[in-house]
């Protein structure tokens, strides 16, 4: 009987462990234990205990730049003028620094941020008249305009284009004074002129195919608009836009009477060339002679070396897209400043 008890007892531990064990089983199963760290995770902190305070500092603080840089964007854009200053006899002048310039947009004092005189690179759009009035004159401005090709800088580009009733592209963009050259001689004089229509179509080439950040328009023209589609104040809109320095050079013929009470043709002609020029900040010649058109191109080569570069931060910093008036003088009254009047603040 006693043996009995005993294997009684005996079962009842093994049954009771027995339960035990399947019972832990399954709560591991079901609530398996969670591993440690891996090693990344703990060589990452100890790199982080071994930066330094001046380290992590200047980490935090890129990081909150890129943040910024994201969120935020700064609407207000420098703006660069080409300034030429000459005295009253058009001799350029050079040597001057900033306290020398005052600025005004929109007729606002604005605060100068720099001022230079480097040679910057220059996209050079020469445009020739090419229209049948232009056949006695087109050997001399063609070598002309070659003086002016060969006194380009290796890093500056031009390209070559002949108007008449339409504006034709003679030469893309190159930096190649011979292929330049060359291409003169393909041009010919005949039919209309259509001035204006012309300087649009070189104006936009310059700006959209002009690699410098300086870009100037050569043209040599009769001054004759007779065949453009365009009127003078979509020249001015468009000249602007494209932010080109114009220089014109005129062979305007006085012969002809515009009668008692009207302006003549060449007085209309010279009062066009003049404001197309001067709006954009470049300059109007009016030759008597074609041999005078060598120094004229070398005067031009010359006016587009000897530039200041003015730059600032406008206090008005919409980019809307609508047209900011500029006016740039220099402290000494006996010097004059040449700029472009104007740009439109685009985004």
């Amino acid at each position: 009987m006693r043996h009995r008890k005993q294997v009684r007892v005996i079962i009842a531990i093994a049954i009771g462990c027995a339960y035990l064990a399947l019972t832990f089983g399954l709560a591991t199963a079901q609530n398996p234990p969670q591993p440690t760290p891996n090693r990344p995770v703990n060589k990452q902190r100890r790199d982080q205990q071994k930066t330094s305070p001046q380290r992590q500092e200047a980490q935090e603080e890129r990081q909150s730049q890129d943040t910024l840089g994201v969120s935020i964007k700064i609407p207000t854009e420098m703006v660069q003028l080409d300034v030429k200053v000459t005295d009253h006899d058009n001799r350029p002048i050079s040597g001057l620094t900033k306290s020398d310039f005052v600025v005004y947009e929109d007729k606002v004092c604005q605060n100068i941020e720099s001022v230079s005189s480097d040679e910057a690179p220059v996209s050079i759009g020469l445009a020739i008249d090419t229209s049948g009035s232009m056949t006695p004159k087109l050997y001399t401005v063609s070598n002309a305009a070659s003086g002016l090709i060969r006194q380009m800088r290796p890093d500056d580009e031009a390209f070559l284009a002949q108007f008449k009733t339409d504006a034709e592209l003679v030469k893309e963009f190159t930096s190649d004074r011979r292929e330049l050259e060359d291409a003169l001689k393909q041009i010919y004089a005949s039919g209309g002129t259509a001035l204006l229509d012309a300087i649009i179509a070189v104006a936009d080439h310059a700006h959209e195919k002009g690699k410098r950040r300086r870009k100037a328009l050569v043209v040599i023209t009769d001054g004759l608009e007779k065949n453009s589609s365009v009127k003078e104040k979509k020249v001015m809109e468009v000249i602007k836009e494209d932010e080109v320095q114009l220089y014109l050079v005129g062979f305007v013929d006085e012969g002809e009477s515009g009668g008692l009470f009207g302006r003549s043709p060449a007085k209309r002609a010279k009062d066009l060339l003049s404001r197309l020029a001067e709006d954009s900040g470049g300059r109007a010649f009016f030759p008597s002679d074609v041999r005078e058109t060598p120094a004229i191109a070398a005067q031009i080569a010359k006016d587009l070396r000897a530039q200041y570069v003015i730059s600032y931060y406008p206090n008005n910093d919409r980019r809307d897209g609508s047209y900011h008036s500029v006016h740039v003088v220099v402290n000494n009254r006996k010097l004059i400043a040449r700029t472009r009047q104007g740009y439109y603040a685009h985004n």
